[in-house]
């Protein structure tokens, strides 16, 4: 059964960091293009970052360049959201995703697997 979870979730003020965790399970880690998502409340899910499995390239929405880093541990199978210089308009629910895909991953934000979402809140 593939299974992602996410955690590293929380409240903090505006300029603050965060680290989200992505926990993947049931499927060969190795093989799969791991995402991060969020959705904020009113608005549709958007891309915020992504890494290959192919070449551990990285992407990155324009709204978190610069701010955001997406990194990989395959040895625990586990992909790490940093994410610093926060701003309110970075509250949302953070959801990880993965797919053999890339593109259909990080172009069309699409996928079969999916966690069940972690809420950050930045408070100004």
């Amino acid at each position: 059964e593939v299974q992602l979870v996410e955690s590293g979730g929380g409240l903090v003020q505006a300029g603050g960091s965060l680290r989200l965790s992505c926990a993947a399970s049931g499927f060969s880690f190795d093989d799969y293009s791991i995402g991060w998502f969020r959705q904020a409340p009113g608005k549709e899910r958007e891309g915020v970052s992504c890494i290959s499995s192919s070449d551990g390239s990285t992407y990155y929405a324009d709204s978190v360049k610069g701010r955001f880093t997406i990194s990989s541990d395959n040895a625990k199978n586990t992909v790490y959201l940093q994410m610093n210089s926060l701003k309110p308009e970075d509250t949302a629910v953070y959801y990880c995703a993965a797919s053999p895909g890339l593109i259909r991953l990080w172009v069309h934000w699409d996928s079969d697997y999916w966690g069940q979402g972690t809420q950050v809140t930045v408070s100004s």
